[in-house]
């Protein structure tokens, strides 16, 4: 089910009728979707759903069995080069190398791709994913979160229009992944195209202004988070009582930097917070 897009304009990917199959395993069972230019779209599902499939396709590490596929406005059979040209892909695991300072990763990728001034190129990422201070340092020191956004920086470089974000919080921890998160809208509201992949249904809420769900090779819904949840019947109205989510009580205890309870849990550090911040909800219905 695909609920309506804008057709204002040329969408920057198009899916259409997408087959693929491992042997005897079919993955991709005729998939069709569409993103539209400063965007972010998320495919949703869960592990073995295809959306690996679906981002290597589109980025052309792999090809389709059947269907077409464009991106930029480029067919990524015909003109897989004009593609990656148009693109980066970041995967599921952070691609940055330790052994280099963050600094150096940044120059490296920069003189990859042929372009003037490396190092300027890296000082601006370095101060637009406020790493500066951590930029001459060894990329094995940094934080899961840290590494992450270091890995979106570098895939900055050269200011491709589209790109792909495979499961880009994975294994991060609940600060980390809001700072993927704020990364990832600064993306679409400078004018990227994102896609990105996620099993996690709260990250395709926050993020997504379109979502599409895989389940067994198949697109089954696909819409704003509004139309979506309009498919349910209307939600039945009763008074509750709003209580203080994990996410709530998680970072009324850590602090918005961390800096709260070092000195132990909150059962023992001789600073609990106040009843007004380790319930951030108040006493509203």
């Amino acid at each position: 089910m695909t609920m309506p897009t804008d057709r204002g304009r040329e969408p920057a990917i198009r899916v259409q009728n997408i087959e693929k199959s491992y042997r005897d395993l079919h993955v991709l069972k005729g998939v069709d979707f569409e993103v539209a230019s400063g965007s972010i779209f998320a495919l949703l599902g869960s592990n073995g759903a295809g959306k690996t499939t679906a981002i290597k396709i589109l980025s052309t590490l792999l090809k389709a069995d059947a269907g077409t596929a464009s991106v930029n406005g480029y067919d990524v059979a015909t003109q897989a080069a004009d593609v990656r040209e148009s693109i980066s892909l970041t995967g599921q695991f952070a691609a940055v190398d330790e052994v280099l300072t963050g600094r150096e990763n940044l120059i490296l990728v920069a003189k990859l791709r042929h372009l003037t001034n490396p190092g300027k190129i890296a000082d601006d990422l370095l101060a637009r994913f406020s790493l500066t201070d951590a930029g001459g340092r060894k990329a094995a020191t940094y934080s899961g979160g840290m590494r992450r956004r270091l890995d979106i920086a570098m895939s900055l470089i050269g200011n491709p229009p589209v790109i792909f974000l495979d499961e880009p919080t994975t294994g991060l921890d609940p600060e980390a992944r809001i700072e993927v998160w704020d990364e990832v809208k600064k993306l679409a509201q400078g004018g990227t195209t994102v896609l990105l992949t996620t099993q996690y249904l709260d990250e395709a809420e926050q993020l997504a202004d379109r979502i599409a769900i895989l389940h067994q090779g198949r697109i089954i819904v696909n819409g704003t988070l509004a139309e979506l949840k309009a498919l349910l019947p209307p939600a039945k109205v009763e008074y509750v009582e709003k209580q203080p989510s994990l996410e709530d009580v998680f970072f009324a205890v850590v602090g918005n930097n961390g800096d709260a309870g070092k000195n132990g849990d909150a059962g023992t550090s001789g600073n609990e917070p106040s009843n007004k911040t380790s319930n951030p909800a108040g006493t509203d219905a």
